[in-house]
C-alpha cells in the first residue's frame, strides 16, 4: 500500500474527502518553495502536487507557466526538485507526494535511473501529462513496478470508448479535469462534474479527484461533495506570484482545505 493509498483508505475511515494542493517546486525560488511544501500538511493538505518545472508546459495556463519560469530562472531542475521532496521527507514521512509534470526531463535522465531516484527522495506517484496510455511501456509500467503510483487524467472529453483505456494501469486515484482547456481557465461547476464523477466511478474502484476551476473554499466544497475530493493549483501558484509571504499563502490553503474537509 503506498503513503496515497493509505491517505484515501484513512479518509474514508473519518467521512472526509480529500484536499490536493498543486505548487510548483522551487516557486519563487527553492526556500520559499521549501518553506511553503513543509507548511501543506499542517494548513490541512492530504496530497501534495509538486510541479517540475519545464520549458514548454502545454497544459498549462499563464498562471503556472509563470511560475515554471520563476522556478527555472532561480535555476530549478529535475535534481533540486528531489532535493526538495528529500528534504521534507526529513520531518514528513506520511504525507504523499506526486511529481507532476512533463515527459522530457525524466526522458532525459533516464526512465531507470529517475525512479530509482523519485522513489529515493519520497515521491509517491507521477502525473505526466503529456504520455497518453498507448505509451504506457515508456514510463507507467516501470513506475508502477517500482512501487509508484501512475495517475491518469480524465477529461469531458474522454468518452466512454476512451474511458477504460485511461483507467487501465491507473492506480493511486483518477484526476478528473473539470474543464476543457488548460489550467486557470475557467471555473468549476458541481453540476456538471457530478454526472461525470458517476460515469467514472461506474468503471473503477479509484478515488476520483477534481481539479481545473477551484479557486474558492465554497467552490472546494461544492467540488468535494460530488467527488472524493478536490484539488487546487492555480489559485494558490498565484498567491505567490504576486508576492504573497508563505504564511498568507498557507492561510489561504487552509481556507481551501476547510472547505473540501467539510463536504
Amino acid at each position: 500500500m503506498t503513503r496515497i493509498d493509505a491517505t484515501f483508505a484513512k479518509l474514508k475511515k473519518e467521512g472526509k474527502k480529500a484536499f490536493v494542493a498543486y505548487v510548483m517546486a522551487g516557486d519563487p525560488d527553492y526556500e520559499t518553495s521549501l518553506e511553503v511544501v513543509k507548511g501543506l500538511p499542517g494548513a490541512g493538505v492530504d496530497i501534495i502536487e509538486l510541479g517540475l518545472p519545464f520549458t514548454d508546459p502545454m497544459a498549462d495556463g499563464p498562471t503556472i507557466q509563470l511560475a515554471g519560469q520563476r522556478a527555472l530562472e532561480a535555476g530549478m531542475t529535475l535534481q533540486r526538485t528531489l532535493d526538495l521532496a528529500t528534504e521534507f521527507r526529513k520531518t514528513d514521512d506520511t504525507t504523499p507526494i506526486v511529481l507532476m509534470g512533463y515527459y522530457n526531463p525524466i526522458y532525459n535522465r533516464g526512465v531507470d535511473t529517475f525512479l530509482i531516484d523519485a522513489k529515493a527522495a519520497g515521491i509517491d506517484g507521477l502525473i505526466v501529462v503529456d504520455l497518453p496510455p498507448e505509451e504506457d511501456d515508456e514510463l507507467c509500467v516501470p513506475a508502477q513496478k517500482a512501487g509508484l503510483n501512475f495517475i491518469r487524467l480524465a477529461t469531458p472529453t474522454t468518452d466512454d470508448k476512451r474511458l477504460p483505456k485511461v483507467l487501465s494501469n491507473t492506480s493511486g486515484f483518477v484526476y478528473y479535469v473539470s474543464i476543457t482547456g488548460i489550467t486557470g481557465a475557467a471555473a468549476a461547476e458541481a453540476a456538471e462534474v457530478a454526472p461525470e464523477v458517476a460515469r467514472i466511478k461506474s468503471q473503477t474502484d479509484l478515488p476520483i479527484v477534481v481539479g481545473f476551476g477551484i479557486r474558492t473554499p465554497e467552490t472546494s466544497r461544492e467540488i468535494a461533495s460530488v467527488a472524493d475530493g478536490a484539488v487546487v493549483g492555480s489559485a494558490i501558484v498565484a498567491k505567490l506570484g504576486e508576492g504573497e509571504r508563505p504564511e498568507a499563502v498557507l492561510e489561504f490553503v487552509r481556507g481551501l482545505a476547510e472547505g473540501a474537509h467539510s463536504a
